[in-house]
């Protein structure tokens, strides 16, 4: 029997109006600047708080995959857990994300073809209420339109595992990897800014150490940091920011970034604005 997973932070973190969620996701591209790469980007890696916080930043990445509707056919999307534990990675029992702008079908041949890791494995729960997959989802169908997704909640593993994930799923040009991560958390803003602009030189020497105080999504940024460097990807910071920059306080603030990794030496400068 077909089953979807519902959007749950619809209203919340994004507007749940598909006409506002639609204007709002367009407006954060129009604002964002791609590269001028040959080759599109192999991942990325987004920030998934609420779009007011982080919708600027995470649209620096999703503009690099203009014009690339029916090119990218798959997404394999990585976050961490935040509700729910889980020791390795759960996938979801579904055959679709919903959100408002949607259905989004899942690949079930790609998340069977992890079955035999003793890491990965099925959990509903993990993936019921999870923010951090479910926000990247009207950015990827605005930029995408119809794409395949699997959806990977990240909980207790190693680096090596997510990398291991990864290669099982790394394919070609027409797969795309976006891991989503937040940085720092609840820090005052000039003491943030420091340790953001460490942890961003981190992901840019391809340092796979990066620890849970530096960002949320540690292990899947260091299980993709693992994998880039094996296949000689170039990462390269799109954005870095923090909450008082967009709507926050700035005496508890969150850090955001945004990183696109291309194959070497193949992202170049800024074209014009989005217009899709």
């Amino acid at each position: 029997m077909h089953s979807t997973r519902p959007a749950a932070v619809a209203g919340m973190f994004y507007p749940a109006n598909p006409h506002e969620l639609d204007r709002a996701v367009r407006g954060f591209l129009a604002q964002a600047r791609p590269l001028d790469a040959p080759r599109p980007p192999k991942a990325l890696i987004v920030p998934h708080a609420g779009y007011v916080y982080s919708g600027p930043i995470a649209a620096s990445a999703y503009v690099q995959l203009a014009g690339l509707a029916g090119r990218i056919r798959r997404v394999v999307l990585l976050g961490p857990t935040h509700r729910v534990y889980v020791r390795g990675m759960a996938l979801p029992d579904a055959d679709t994300f919903a959100t408002p702008l949607g259905p989004v079908p899942l690949d079930q041949a790609a998340m069977r073809s992890l079955a035999d890791l003793p890491y990965v494995g099925k959990n509903a729960a993990a993936h019921q209420l999870e923010h951090s997959l479910e926000v990247q989802l009207p950015f990827l169908q605005e930029v995408l339109g119809d794409f395949a997704l699997v959806p990977i909640a990240v909980g207790e593993a190693s680096a090596d595992e997510v990398a291991e994930v990864l290669e099982r799923l790394w394919d070609g040009d027409e797969t795309l990897i976006v891991v989503s991560s937040d940085l720092s958390h609840y820090l005052p803003d000039a003491i943030a800014r420091r340790v953001d602009a460490a942890t961003a030189q981190g992901v840019l020497a391809l340092d796979p150490r990066l620890s849970h105080e530096q960002a949320c999504g540690a292990t899947p940024v260091n299980g993709l940091l693992l994998a880039a460097r094996r296949h000689g990807l170039q990462p390269v910071a799109l954005d870095l920011r923090n909450s008082s920059d967009t709507a926050g306080d700035p005496e508890r603030v969150v850090g955001y970034a945004a990183f696109a990794f291309y194959p070497q030496g193949e992202a170049r400068q800024p074209k014009e604005a989005y217009h899709g």
